[in-house]
């Protein structure tokens, strides 16, 4: 456990918060290299099958970030994507994991200071609850 780090699943929109995950880089904010981006057209499109997924593939934890609210470039896709994610949430208490390793941020496209300062708080977060039990299953 001492070793454990972290894999951590990022879908973030196109339109900001991927932006403000390239912004995190041009401006070389450090922030763990365990946060594996993957960019979608809006949060809106994230299904909780998405989600899911990428628990089942190892992900410790996984975070959707979308636009701020009230300023989604599809006009509520980052609202779509807030309910899926606390949908997603109950379900994963429902199974036995904790849903704190499930979040929903929002952030814009100029943050990209908040990025890696989230990238670095999930990380901490996850390595404090630890390895995945849907990882260690699958490992049997």
């Amino acid at each position: 456990m001492e070793n454990f780090e972290p894999v951590i699943v990022a879908f973030c929109c196109h339109y900001c918060a991927y932006t403000a995950a390239d912004m995190a880089g041009t401006q070389r904010l450090p922030y763990p290299a365990n946060v594996k981006i993957i960019r979608i057209p809006c949060s809106g499109k994230i299904d909780t099958l998405h989600i899911v997924k990428a628990f089942e593939k190892g992900a410790d934890g996984v975070y959707v970030a979308g636009c701020l609210e009230g300023d989604c470039h599809f006009k509520n896709g980052n609202v779509k994507a807030a309910k899926r994610v606390a949908y997603v949430q109950k379900y994963l208490e429902e199974i036995g994991l904790e849903s704190e390793r499930l979040e929903m941020v929002n952030i814009s496209a100029g943050m990209g200071h908040r990025f890696a300062e989230l990238a670095s708080t999930m990380t901490e977060k996850i390595r404090k609850l630890g390895p995945s039990p849907v990882k260690a299953a699958a490992a049997l």
